[in-house]
């Protein structure tokens, strides 16, 4: 297993992979153009139990006085400086005011971050203390890369122990085979049907989010209500992408079976044929993509698309032009599960393995999972889905607590009433090339400028160049 983690770290680098979106997809500065799901390695999935495995470990070292996080933007680190850090003439230092943070961050376009990660995390041993990656962020379509290597370290040796508020699919998620694990996500991501009031109100007659889920709570709803929006004017989806993450996550096989064989699982077969239909009837926009700008320009209050899907940081921050001053339309959206359960995205804190600061690592984690003060502020300051159970479960309550860009519906409400319905299964290592290459290939054959079995012939040459053991058909 360690060479093989060691061969993928060095695959990064040779072919710079794609990075995803929670930012990327979490993705918020300049949010990553994937669109993959999480990868696994093996077809063996994680064990989650409620006392995590434990790995024998060396002592920690001395603290060092360089601290140093990686990252592809600001968002963490913006809450890190609220949360945690102190600032001391225009550095950050941790609250020992004399260790010092140094930022490293590499956008995610085109995998620069994992390889600028990956090439730390391979030096890591021989590197000087104060150049030591000291704790680093992955997101779910590629975390569990992370999480099978060696270069991170359990972090329960470290001081993070307690996992009882955390979601059980984030705990999942970073842990690798042997149940052992190796970081926590700040932000739990279930991911809803986001959907304009007034568009629902002319197209389905109501906006009320319980009789709108009752009238789109299966694709065939939703697919005959496409042709209804369309009717009067409305696309239904504004990127052919769109509905992929409801499909994807919803898979009950792997992408690779045991044979290394590349296979296609019902509901990716289900999504190709919708995108088929929405792309040829024009329910959709067959030219954007999931970050392009064709699809972002719909958010705006004169746009003429009904649904969006997106968990709490989407609609929060990567649905700014819903959100201008000018052109927007706040109040006029709300939520709800729509046609099938799923997530998109999170933010895992990673523990790398020859860290010298490993108390600071122990205590930002403990601070961003396990803080209920801060967790608090997560909700209420910086409009997240945390993961704390407890945390979630008192706003959830609160009739007082609402979203002014949702028309005052809670959103910790809804969301906390989907997250039984997470999955986390059926992944492999392969599993962000498959997504995206599969997605960037297509796009071509839904704009009909190349025959599908061109476009899947394509998708196949992609594979191979990066995982050349992939058998395809």
């Amino acid at each position: 297993m360690k060479k093989l983690i060691a061969l993928l770290l060095a695959l990064v680098m040779v072919f710079a992979l794609c990075a995803c979106g929670a930012s990327t997809e979490t993705g918020k500065t300049e949010p990553a153009k994937t669109e993959s799901e999480p990868a696994k390695t093996e077809s063996e999935p994680a064990k989650t139990e409620s006392e995590p495995a434990k790995t024998e470990s060396e002592p920690a070292p001395a603290e060092g006085k360089v601290f140093n996080l990686y990252a592809w933007n600001e968002e963490f680190i913006g809450f890190l400086k609220a949360y945690y850090a102190v600032e001391k003439d225009g550095d950050w230092y941790l609250p020992d005011g004399v260790t010092k943070i140094n930022f490293v961050i590499t956008p995610s376009d085109n995998g620069a971050y994992q390889q600028k990660l990956d090439e730390a995390l391979l030096a890591q041993a021989d590197a000087a203390d104060n150049d030591k990656v000291d704790l680093f962020l992955a997101e779910a379509d590629y975390i569990q890369k992370y999480a099978e290597s060696e270069y991170t370290q359990d972090i329960t040796a470290i001081g993070v122990t307690d996992f009882s508020n955390m979601y059980k699919y984030t705990v999942q998620a970073a842990s690798d085979e042997n149940g052992v694990v190796k970081g926590v996500s700040f932000q739990c991501c279930p991911s809803a049907l986001i959907y304009r009031r007034s568009i629902a109100k002319d197209v389905l007659g109501t906006d009320d989010p319980a009789e709108v889920q009752s009238l789109l709570d299966s694709w065939d709803k939703f697919n005959a209500v496409a042709a209804d929006a369309k009717e009067k004017g409305y696309y239904m989806t504004a990127s052919f992408a769109e509905t992929y993450r409801p499909f994807s996550n919803n898979c009950t096989t792997p992408w690779v079976n045991e044979n290394n064989e590349l296979q296609f699982d019902d509901q990716i077969l289900a999504w190709i044929e919708q995108t088929e239909v929405f792309c040829e009837n024009g329910y959709t926009l067959a030219d954007s993509g999931i970050w392009d700008q064709p699809k972002n320009d719909q958010m705006f209050a004169d746009g003429k698309t009904m649904c969006f899907f997106g968990p709490a940081w989407y609609f929060n921050f990567c649905m700014g032009n819903a959100q201008d001053p000018e052109k927007g339309c706040i109040g006029d959206w709300a939520i709800c599960e729509g046609p099938a359960a799923h997530f998109w995205g999170g933010t895992w804190m990673m523990a790398p393995a020859g860290t010298d600061n490993a108390e600071a690592v122990a205590e930002i984690m403990n601070l961003f999972t396990n803080n209920e003060e801060v967790c608090s502020k997560l909700v209420t300051e910086q409009a997240q889905f945390s993961n704390n159970m407890a945390v979630n479960a008192k706003y959830a309550e609160d009739p007082n607590f609402g979203s002014e860009f949702l028309g005052g519906q809670n959103p910790v409400a809804v969301f906390s009433a989907m997250t039984d319905n997470i999955k986390w299964e059926n992944h492999t290592i392969y599993d962000q090339a498959c997504n995206e290459d599969l997605q960037n290939n297509l796009q071509q054959y839904f704009q009909g400028l190349v025959d599908k079995e061109t476009a899947l012939n394509n998708y196949y040459l992609a594979l191979q160049e990066k995982y050349p053991e992939i058998v395809t058909p």
